[in-house]
């Protein structure tokens, strides 16, 4: 009877560490698929994927430079796609140092290099995400994307926030 609740015991334990790494795997996958699409701002060569499913209700004009606003059918998430030129031929890093509007003790995520800076906070429940890339050539433009979704999702939002950073992209010939 022991040699057999010892069979069954170690059966249990290989079977739940079997469903303990499928369930890592499934949450290591992007949840649900989306119908990805191509968003372009012709005039400054700006092209960004993002999950048309997700981002539904296109709020106008984006409150910075030229682009769209866009939101979730619940408007809980908010998504602005944007460019703008670079007129004072700001770096990644001064345009941060000349731009942001909190301290930077109050990000959570800061990446600075040559091409693009990236950056999180949380306040008041909202997690705030933006994304800008820098044209390599002379004063050429930013292009960038704003993104605030509810806090308590941030588990959800983090491949589709990975996914539209790494699209943020110029386009072949643009500024």
């Amino acid at each position: 009877m022991r040699a057999l609740f010892g069979h069954a015991t170690g059966t249990m334990l290989v079977a739940l560490s079997l469903l303990a790494g499928a369930d890592a795997r499934a949450a290591a996958q992007p949840s649900p698929a989306f119908d990805w699409q191509t968003f372009v701002i012709p005039d400054f060569g700006t092209r960004l994927e993002y999950p048309t499913g997700l981002f539904e209700v296109f709020d106008g004009e984006s409150e910075k430079g030229f682009g769209e606003r866009c939101s979730t059918a619940d408007g809980l998430a908010f998504l602005s796609i944007y460019s703008r030129p670079n007129e004072a031929a700001d770096t990644p890093g001064s345009c941060l140092k000349n731009n942001l509007r909190v301290a930077r003790a109050a990000l959570e995520y800061e990446r600075v290099t040559r091409s693009f800076f990236a950056i999180s906070s949380t306040r008041e429940g909202l997690v705030y995400y933006s994304r800008c890339n820098f044209s390599s050539v002379g004063a050429g433009a930013m292009h960038c994307f704003d993104l605030i979704y509810p806090q308590r999702e941030e588990r959800a939002w983090d491949a589709i926030v990975t996914r539209i950073s790494r699209s943020l992209r110029p386009l072949a010939g643009g500024r």
